[in-house]
């Protein structure tokens, strides 16, 4: 896609503020779209103005069991079969597929209303726990945070990931996790087992061959009591967690960098590029050269 693409927002009744300010702020900012902000809510143009837009995003709404005006429905209709890029943050996904528009597709929403989703909407084939979920020139999201992760995602795929990282460092975001990762942790953490400062060093010596018993030596707790709580904060296991964050780390250095695979390996603690790429296919579903070609 070229720079200089339409993006309307929709104003639809009963608006979520938040929902509609993420994509406004991060999309809004960026020079290769025009944003334009359509309805009856906080809205600067008529509805009519979205009716060429290349991207139709329609954030979230309270009661979304009540049914959004015909006219909005409509319009969404209209830009599916013109091949716009859709995108629903939270219950903007219940619009979507009010609209029919996602019958026979992937989807994802607010946790909330996820089983709402699916019973309603029985041809709509729902993932729950997805931060975002991308199928076809249709893509889905939670709310809050994940919505960042869905317009970060959306200009890496217009743009590049220079671009889409240069527009999360005004939202002081990181580049945007996978659509896959969970919009939440079942275990809640404690108030007082704060090992941040542990998790900062250990970003700081991904090069290295860290170990449990090296992280639980940082954090001066004994290694049991260091395991539990670091699988608490974080939702996983510690050694988990460091090969995710050697993968993430591995993934901006192909986005962002002309290094070979072996070089990449050796930086962010892989070692060999052989386990490198073992690594990376199981965490990424697709090669380190694949990917950066995709990027």
């Amino acid at each position: 896609m070229m720079p200089g693409l339409t993006v309307a927002i929709l104003g639809v009744p009963r608006l979520i503020a938040l929902d509609l300010s993420i994509p406004l702020h991060i999309l809004g900012r960026y020079a290769g779209y025009r944003v334009l902000v359509c309805g009856e809510a906080m809205s600067t143009h008529p509805l009519a103005a979205a009716a060429d837009a290349d991207m139709v995003v329609v954030p979230g709404y309270d009661d979304p069991e009540v049914p959004l005006p015909a006219e909005y429905l409509d319009l969404l209709r209209a830009a599916a079969d013109r091949g716009a890029r859709l995108v629903g943050i939270c219950t903007g996904t219940l619009a979507l597929a009010a609209a029919g528009v996602l019958d026979g597709r992937d989807a994802t929403t607010h946790w909330e209303y996820v089983a709402r989703l699916r019973a309603n909407h029985p041809l709509v084939n729902v993932l729950e726990n997805r931060l975002f979920v991308e199928d076809g020139k249709i893509l889905t999201s939670a709310g809050g945070g994940a919505a960042i992760d869905a317009c970060l995602h959306v200009i890496t795929s217009d743009f590049g990931a220079a671009a889409a990282y240069e527009a999360g460092k005004h939202v002081v975001a990181g580049p945007a996790r996978s659509g896959d990762q969970r919009q939440y942790v079942d275990v809640l953490t404690p108030p007082r087992s704060d090992l941040s400062a542990t998790r900062q060093w250990a970003m700081q010596h991904l090069g290295e061959p860290l170990t449990v018993r090296d992280l639980a030596e940082h954090s001066n707790l004994p290694r049991r009591t260091f395991i539990r709580h670091f699988t608490t904060e974080t939702g996983m296991p510690p050694m988990q967690w460091v090969a995710l964050q050697r993968v993430l780390s591995a993934r901006r250095l192909l986005e962002t960098s002309d290094w070979s695979v072996e070089r990449i390996a050796a930086a962010t603690g892989f070692g060999s590029a052989t386990n490198f790429r073992a690594h990376f296919r199981r965490e990424v579903g697709t090669t380190p050269s694949a990917y950066r070609r995709a990027t």
